[in-house]
């Protein structure tokens, strides 16, 4: 008897190809092939598919009952229930990713122990035994719970009939990339096997019930491994952010099906586990000293206000091309900045090498931070310092203006918070006597750089 063979599938385009390859040369998309079983000969799809269909059974929205479904689970964390608008709902799917040690299998396991207190919770590891999650259950005292179940497991057909079994309402599987399917002989991570098991997972969610959280590994580059398609299949996806050696950590939603995609829960690493920052404007500040090259910037985090110190070195260059080096800001923004500086202003970074730092290990998505940027480069290129008591904010165009920046309210507010007595912002946030409006940033650096 002929051995059956299989073809690989574009994802995208539909090309088909004997073995699998890392490229579509049709249409350029990498990790885009699917191994799938060949159509037999003597049935076309279409013909099949006609004769296989049945009628479904419709319902209007009116007659549609949520049920169970509505209700969500309580994460023990007020920031990350907001997060996920209101706490993870019963048969939704969620993905969590982040780089290695970010704190992923800390934090979940702290949700379940939470959760455990009221629920039956089931943590599947396909990365460490039983005895090593022991250990960290231990460590963070969630360990006597009686809800709280373990298994180690890489088959994602066992995981899904467990799932099915009803005996759960919350299903942790630790991490997507390691399961496979039986039926597929591609090694477990592969695209085929991370799309075929999830898919597997959320049919399993979605028929008991039981909301699920996926752990994802990402690339060096940041994103998410595996095919685009997983982030499409589930209902949440959070992005754990930050420095894994120190610093705050900052866990976002990219997508949500449920709740806002603008709201941010910020955590600090402790010997026991994660805990919520309450005021992180005050802990980024504490150890601030008001020096040239220093600047104060009113920044939003998803909707909340946060006060974060900008840093700026410059020194003069001993190569011939001078160096750029940003951490927790975009390089690329940095250097039109920079451009912007030297074209719309007398400094000269020319034969300067330039490093900028977000101090407590954030990373800036924020438009607003532009002000405070080029005041921090020039204050440390003239030698110059800001006055004390004073944040900037606002975003510079090309022409060296200055920007209307988002919730202006909210970052005045933080500021007075905490003490300062001034703000450096576009001219179209200067409502009151706080708010020093400026129009052009060779202006700012004019009037506001002090000897």
């Amino acid at each position: 008897m002929a051995k059956s063979k299989t073809l690989f599938i574009c994802q995208n385009c539909g090309t088909s190809y004997p073995k699998w390859v890392g490229k579509c040369d049709n249409c350029g998309e990498w990790n885009t092939l699917v191994e799938q079983e060949p159509v037999s000969a003597g049935k076309s799809v279409v013909s099949r598919s006609s004769s296989s269909g049945k009628i479904l059974n419709v319902q209007t929205m009116r007659s549609i009952s949520t049920g169970e479904n509505s209700r969500r689970l309580a994460t023990g964390f007020t920031d990350l229930d907001d997060v996920l608008g209101g706490g993870i709902l019963l048969g939704g799917v969620l993905l969590m990713a982040g780089q290695p040690g970010i704190g992923k299998s800390t934090l979940l396991l702290q949700i379940t122990a939470h959760v455990a207190k009221s629920e039956s919770v089931l943590y599947v590891s396909g990365e460490e035994s039983a005895s090593q999650v022991k250990l960290r259950a231990e460590r963070l005292g969630a360990e006597k719970s009686e809800q709280l179940s373990f298994a180690s497991s890489t088959s994602a057909d066992d995981i899904a009939a467990t799932i099915r079994s009803d005996g759960y309402k919350l299903v942790i599987i630790d991490s997507i990339q390691t399961l496979a399917l039986d039926e597929i002989t591609s090694a477990p991570g592969t695209v085929s096997q991370i799309t075929n098991s999830s898919n597997v997972i959320i049919r399993a969610a979605k028929q008991s019930g039981a909301a699920v959280i996926l752990v994802g590994h990402v690339t060096k580059e940041g994103s998410i491994a595996g095919p685009k398609v997983l982030e499409h299949l589930v209902d949440v996806v959070l992005q754990f952010e930050g420095d894994r050696y120190g610093g705050f950590k900052i866990l976002r939603a990219v997508k949500n099906r449920f709740g806002s995609t603008s709201d941010a829960a910020i955590f600090e690493m402790y010997e026991q586990g994660l805990r919520v920052v309450e005021n992180p404007s005050a802990a980024l500040l504490a150890e601030r000293q008001n020096a040239d090259g220093s600047v104060v910037l009113a920044t939003i985090e998803g909707t909340r206000p946060l006060l974060v110190e900008i840093q700026a070195l410059v020194n003069p260059t001993s190569f011939g091309y001078p160096k750029r080096t940003a951490s927790g800001f975009d390089l690329n923004r940095l250097n039109l900045l920079i451009a912007v500086l030297e074209r719309r202003t007398k400094l000269n970074l020319s034969d300067k090498d330039i490093f900028i730092n977000v101090v407590g290990g954030l990373k800036l998505n924020d438009q607003a931070a532009d002000l405070a940027i080029c005041m921090a480069i020039a204050s440390a290129a003239a030698g110059r310092r800001i006055d004390d008591g004073i944040v900037v904010y606002g975003e510079v165009g090309l022409g060296g203006e200055i920007r209307s920046a988002r919730s202006a309210d909210r970052r005045v507010a933080e500021a007075k918070k905490l003490g300062f007595t001034q703000a450096i912002a576009p001219k179209s946030s200067a409502k009151n006597s706080f708010i020093k409006g400026v129009g052009d940033l060779r202006s700012a650096l004019i009037d506001y750089l002090q000897k």
